[in-house]
């Protein structure tokens, strides 16, 4: 196990993720940018990749979650 994962428990690129998909989360409630503006803007390489990471962590789309604020 490397030393960064003992720290946090999980891979770095994991929780780099984690950190994108909570700006996002952001982003969706406080900003007009669409959805991939928002996925690209943080670095993800396809709104569908974006999308689908999104909804792997929070259990509902970065539309529904949008349209839900």
């Amino acid at each position: 196990m490397s030393q960064g994962k003992a720290i946090i428990g999980i891979n770095i690129s994991d929780h780099i993720n984690n950190v994108k998909l909570e700006k996002a989360a952001e982003l969706l409630k406080s900003n007009n940018m669409n959805i991939s503006e928002i996925a690209y803007s943080l670095g993800f390489s396809s709104p569908n990749y974006f999308s689908t990471a999104f909804k792997n962590k929070f259990g509902i789309s970065p539309k529904e979650y949008k349209s839900s604020n």
